[in-house]
């Protein structure tokens, strides 16, 4: 157990208030000056239009140590960085930090648009705390690590949000920390870029610098941090391990047992000049018996029954599943005749399957997008928009993409 002295954040009983309307906040806001001026406590409970951005929000914060703060738009994350950074007072609560901080919570923070990045660099660093000697034995290695090429001598008001990104993150990392507060910027730049910022938060970790990170990327978090602090409506919902709070999020985010009427979706007889239509489509483990919710490294089999009124001799089934959880995306996409298997149908009903070894993706909320189009891709038969589905996971997967089979062996 590391003794108290290494703490080098400390957050109590956190609280923050703002009000929709502007003319009212101006109001509250004279007030509260009032207050502070004589000495009177913080009016307490919220005002007229007035909403928790942050509520009784406690944690601590030793050298070395991570954190990630998650949570959807609007819980309070960046509000709480503010605090954290001196940029805004709380309405209530105490916070305490020792040592060096360095704020990252906006793209070109603390930038003058006019000078050119050279000269920022000397300004940001300054502001940071750091002295001109300093500046003059670091500045190379902050242009090294930008890698902005001739950008340097350009005005900042001629950057991108990524070039920008480079350079505050950049200033902020040289100014040896003792807290770094990030705010989405790890969102930004190339892959390359971003690389080498994990790499380099992992040096200043070792070198007893505390990081504290909002993302909403999981593997960024996961990446970056040991534990994580859920925040919801400005309330703290669980920290604890990143692995633990990111699992929990998910699921509050893309609950997979969400009531349905049957597992399997029914489509009605409509009227259609289309020789082949879709009539029903669902999810069956091999057994044939219908599947409610997925579950990942598990087989399991879709089906698609069709009615043809006609045979057809070149028929292709197109599959698109997209992943409707935060962190988003298109999950699968599979094409019968790219896979090698044109189909060809007779008159009739018939059915088309789908089997899946083992469910590769990981748990959340999906959409399904079923289409059947001619060989050629010139025409599309008939279509399901959207079929939505649930996947659970039985195994550790919050640090995964997707459900790989693989066993173990010692030789």
């Amino acid at each position: 157990m590391l003794p108290s002295d290494d703490v080098v954040v400390s957050a109590q009983g956190l609280s923050k208030r703002f009000c929709r309307d502007l003319k009212t906040s101006l109001i509250y806001a004279v007030r509260n000056v009032g207050r502070e001026f004589v000495g009177a406590p913080s009016r307490p409970g919220l005002g007229s239009g007035e909403f928790y951005a942050l509520n009784d929000v406690s944690f601590t914060l030793r050298r070395g140590e991570s954190l990630g703060l998650v949570g959807p738009n609007g819980a309070g994350k960046t509000t709480l960085l503010r605090i954290l950074g001196g940029i805004i007072k709380p309405d209530a609560g105490r916070v305490r930090l020792r040592g060096r901080v360095a704020p990252l919570i906006a793209l070109g923070a603390g930038f003058n648009p006019v000078l050119t990045g050279r000269e920022n660099i000397w300004v940001n660093t300054t502001m940071l705390g750091i002295s001109g000697r300093q500046i003059d034995r670091r500045f190379s290695e902050i242009v090294e690590f930008a890698d902005i090429g001739d950008a340097l001598d350009a005005p900042v008001r001629t950057y991108s949000s990524g070039t920008a990104a480079r350079l505050g993150f950049a200033c902020a990392i040289h100014t040896d920390p003792d807290i770094l507060l990030i705010d989405e910027v790890l969102a930004v730049g190339d892959q390359q870029f971003r690389a080498k910022c994990y790499r380099r938060l992992a040096q200043l970790r070792r070198g007893g610098t505390a990081l504290i990170l909002v993302s909403h990327n999981p593997i960024a978090v996961l990446s970056a941090c040991d534990a994580a602090l859920y925040l919801s409506a400005g309330r703290a919902v669980l920290k604890g391990s990143a692995d633990d709070v990111l699992r929990r999020y998910e699921e509050d985010a893309n609950p997979v047992d969400e009531p349905r009427a049957e597992a399997e979706l029914l489509i009605p007889r409509r009227e259609s000049i289309a020789p082949v239509r879709i009539r029903s489509i669902g999810f069956k483990d091999p057994a044939g018996r219908a599947l409610s919710c997925l579950t990942s490294g598990e087989p399991a089999e879709l089906w698609v029954g069709c009615e043809a009124d006609e045979p057809v001799g070149e028929l292709c089934a197109n599959l698109f599943v997209q992943d409707l959880s935060f962190n988003g995306g298109r999950a699968l996409y599979f094409n019968s005749v790219r896979d090698g298997h044109a189909i060809s149908v007779g008159r009739g009903p018939f059915t088309v399957r789908v089997r899946f070894p083992y469910c590769g993706m990981r748990s959340g909320r999906y959409a399904l997008k079923f289409q059947l189009t001619d060989g050629r891709y010139y025409h599309m038969y008939d279509g399901v928009e959207s079929f939505l589905f649930g996947v659970r996971s039985q195994t550790d997967m919050a640090q995964c993409r997707f459900y790989q089979p693989h066993n173990w062996e010692i030789s």
